[in-house]
């Protein structure tokens, strides 16, 4: 069975998480990823902790799938080589500050002259135009940046970062739809094009409520640690046991099924609180009342008597609970690859799954240069003498 991708080849010459999660996604599918790196040095990520070992734990994920290449793009002969991998490429992922790929050379009527149909995925904290584009761009200033830290925590307390580098992430899943997107586009007319991604605006268009809310009623959404000021009840409650779970009644058909299931149908009666709009002006109230109930119960029993009802509840999951839960299990969400540095290591399975093409980890991230001969062979004609040459000159 073929691939999803196959036939898609992708030059990820990115670094740390953003475009190289946005290669993974791809290769997960069967596009063919040149992971191109720095001689000697590598992708910042081969080094990123969490570390066992004083060897990062995430580069085994960052890089599943790929086959890394090592090439000094600002070296003359470096660049030749290069673009002879552009002419036999799709895509290119670079995530350098703005204007760096033009310095060395690659400008994108550089790649264009090299393959027509080339299309080009630039990704920096904050895009190609306006005035901040010649800043740094990390995850958590971007974050900042986006408007998400400022509604995140609890109102008197400072804002808080989520703990994992979510804007990254999050323009790692854009610039696989870009990719997708440009593809199609190309099928269609023949042209490639550029994309100019940034790292908070894919945040940012997760906040259409806020700026909604901020534009027609003036209001600014401040921190609360629930779905901000649209859902009652909405929000993590500590059970009789000590577990904490998350409760969301976004419509009031689930909170007719929340007060069913507790035994409260006289809620549903009640001005107050028979409706979404009228349970959030007294969502102190509605949150009194959810706290006395799960203040007296056990989590397993909460558990059984809101999944009957069909009140949307889970516990907090930690790490710990997720490698033990039998839904996780058949959802193969978690798999166990190969991997040279631990004899093996478990990583997030593919996602989606889909019922003809579906995704596969062939690999776990590979070895600095590790494909460099095959490829070099491959696609550039090189041989032994040849790769020897270059990597004394330190271009390889």
């Amino acid at each position: 069975m073929a691939a999803a991708l196959e036939g898609i080849r992708v030059l990820d010459t990115s670094t740390v998480i953003a475009g190289p999660f946005g290669a993974a996604l791809l290769g997960d599918f069967g596009a063919d990823v040149l992971k191109v790196e720095m001689p000697g040095k590598g992708d910042s990520g081969r080094n990123m902790g969490p570390l066992y070992e004083k060897k990062s734990l995430r580069w085994a994920s960052f890089a599943r799938n790929k086959r890394s290449i090592t090439l000094d793009l600002r070296k003359e002969e470096g660049k030749d080589i290069f673009l002879k991998l552009v002419a036999q490429s799709d895509i290119i992922i670079e995530n350098f500050r703005t204007g760096t790929f033009d310095k060395w050379g690659l400008t994108y009527g550089t790649l264009k002259k090299a393959n027509p149909k080339i299309i080009v995925i630039r990704i920096t904290g904050y895009g190609q135009t306006g005035p901040n584009k010649k800043l740094a761009g990390f995850g958590t200033p971007a974050t900042a940046f986006s408007g998400l830290t400022y509604m995140t925590g609890y109102p008197d307390r400072p804002p808080v970062n989520p703990p994992i580098s979510l804007c990254d992430y999050v323009a790692g899943l854009y610039t696989a739809y870009a990719a997708m997107v440009c593809i199609h586009h190309r099928d269609q007319t023949g042209e490639g094009q550029e994309v100019d991604l940034s790292l908070y605006e894919g945040i940012f268009r997760m906040l259409e409520g806020a700026v909604a809310n901020y534009d027609i009623a003036g209001q600014i959404t401040e921190r609360r640690p629930s779905i901000s000021g649209s859902a009652s009840p909405s929000g993590t409650f500590k059970t009789r046991d000590g577990k904490w779970v998350v409760l969301v009644c976004s419509t009031d058909r689930t909170f007719e099924y929340f007060a069913k299931g507790i035994g409260r149908e006289d809620l549903l009666a009640d001005a107050r609180f028979n409706t979404n709009g009228a349970r959030v002006k007294n969502n102190s109230l509605v949150e009194e009342i959810v706290i006395d109930w799960m203040g007296k119960h056990d989590y397993k029993d909460i558990k059984a008597t809101l999944d009957e009802a069909g009140a949307p509840v889970s516990l907090v999951y930690s790490m710990e609970d997720i490698f033990e839960d039998p839904h996780y299990a058949a959802r193969e969400d978690i798999v166990e690859v190969p991997y040279s540095e631990f004899g093996k290591i478990k990583m997030p399975g593919v996602v989606p799954k889909l019922s003809a093409t579906p995704g596969e980890i062939k690999w776990a991230g590979p070895k600095l240069g590790q494909h460099n001969k095959e490829v070099y062979e491959e696609l550039v004609g090189l041989n032994d003498k040849d790769l020897e040459a270059l990597k004394e000159k330190g271009i390889i």
